[in-house]
């Protein structure tokens, strides 16, 4: 036993769960690809101005749940919270904004931190799927993720989710909701961190989940009734998009996004399965955040879906995924002429695609066949001495039992055709 555990908050993906997790993935990215979104790879730690301006000063991400450190060379860095702001960083400094078409699309995939109190369906260290529509501003983008998101969910045979839709409208209309939600708090019974956080960002108080606070939210002005022509225009046009599509969502008047970038169209993707932690993905637009972080104007729209919180919701719904084999084959050798044909025929095997295994450390039949089983190989091939020397080997079929002789030098022909 190990005298070292994982850290609190955080887990080890160990086989065979771990193939969810990549399977998850997977159907995450798949419809990103083909949807014209590139693989973008961002570092896991980055300036903690960036996330101070991008995020939100004010937001309990950058306050209270953020990884700061200093390094050796008096450099303030955080360990990445979200992806959004570190890809953008990242487009940005490679000016992809200038040499290619607009939207420039990204997807990534990767580990994320935050400081927060561990239960299930909320991790210190999670892993998300995202993607990002940079320099465009068209109704059809936000649609457009919002349906590949929705793919994605029902190609993991996902059902009990649904989507919620917002818009928290723009720098037009946006500040005169905000000077009458402020009116609106000031008159309510709210902790002096919180009345802090009205006077900084009144959204944010929106989005608080305790109780004590939402009972006196009931009959706070909502931003949909302050919207401009414009911002009308731009959600009604989503909306339609969405419809259109088959994708069903619900209307949330109420529904505001923890970070402060957002802006217009914000979106969540909860399912009920899943108690408290209902939320397995959001996003939304986030026109103004390139300026935020010193770069040119640069509308765009994005989403990240928990990889942790959907494999959950897979659970919730007795989902089981199709997972490929580990293991097709596993050779198992008895003696030392039998270990190099048969470690030859498997590489053989895994050079034309087919998954196989082979027994190590020189065990007898009887352990060597037991590694057979739990490797859950369909076929297993055995061969000793008097095999060789009448140039077959035993292959043995794992679920029905049958055994046949086959010839050494037809063995990986015959495993192809089998196994399709």
């Amino acid at each position: 036993m190990s005298t070292f555990k994982a850290p609190k908050g955080t887990y080890d993906l160990i086989p065979p769960d771990s193939a969810k997790y990549l399977a998850v993935r997977e159907a995450i990215a798949a419809p990103l690809r083909g949807s014209g979104y590139g693989y973008i790879e961002t570092p896991g730690f980055e300036n903690v101005e960036l996330f101070a301006r991008g995020v939100g000063e004010s937001t309990d991400i950058v306050t209270k749940e953020m990884y700061a450190f200093e390094t050796k060379g008096g450099d303030r860095l955080a360990l990445r919270p979200e992806g959004t702001a570190s890809v953008l960083r990242a487009a940005l400094e490679a000016n992809l904004h200038k040499v290619g078409n607009l939207p420039v699309k990204l997807w990534y995939s990767g580990s994320y931190y935050r400081y927060e109190r561990p239960q299930k369906g909320r991790y210190r260290h999670f892993s998300q799927v995202g993607a990002e529509a940079i320099g465009a501003e068209d109704p059809a983008l936000d649609a457009e993720l919002i349906i590949l998101a929705d793919q994605a969910y029902r190609s993991l045979g996902l059902s009990d989710f649904r989507i919620l839709l917002n818009s928290l409208g723009d720098k037009e209309c946006r500040p005169v909701y905000r000077a009458a939600l402020q009116d609106f708090l000031r008159g309510l019974d709210l902790d002096e961190d919180t009345l802090r956080r009205a006077e900084i960002n009144p959204l944010r108080v929106l989005d608080d989940k305790r109780e004590s606070v939402q009972k006196q939210l009931t009959g706070a002005p909502l931003l949909r009734d302050y919207l401009c022509d414009a911002c009308k225009a731009y959600h009604e046009e989503v909306r339609e998009l969405i419809t259109a599509a088959g994708v069903a969502f619900e209307d949330d008047a109420k529904l505001v996004r923890g970070l402060d970038y957002y802006t217009r169209t914000t979106f969540e993707f909860v399912h009920d399965g899943l108690g408290s932690q209902s939320a397995v993905g959001g996003g939304g637009r986030y026109d103004g955040l390139s300026e935020m972080i010193g770069g040119p104007a640069l509308p765009s729209v994005g989403w990240a879906l928990g990889v942790d919180r959907t494999v959950l919701a897979l659970e919730a719904e007795g989902v089981e995924l199709e997972l490929p084999a580990t293991t097709s084959v596993f050779a198992v050798p008895l003696g030392e002429e039998a270990r190099r044909v048969l470690f030859a025929k498997v590489t053989e095997l895994r050079k034309n695609g087919v998954a196989a295994d082979f027994a190590y450390g020189g065990k007898g039949l009887k352990g060597a066949m037991k590694n057979a089983n739990r490797s859950g190989a369909r076929y297993t091939i055995v061969a000793g001495e008097r095999d060789l020397a009448e140039g077959v080997v035993q292959l043995k079929d794992m679920e029905s039992g049958e055994q046949t002789a086959v010839g050494v030098n037809e063995i990986v022909a015959e495993l192809e055709s089998r196994l399709g």
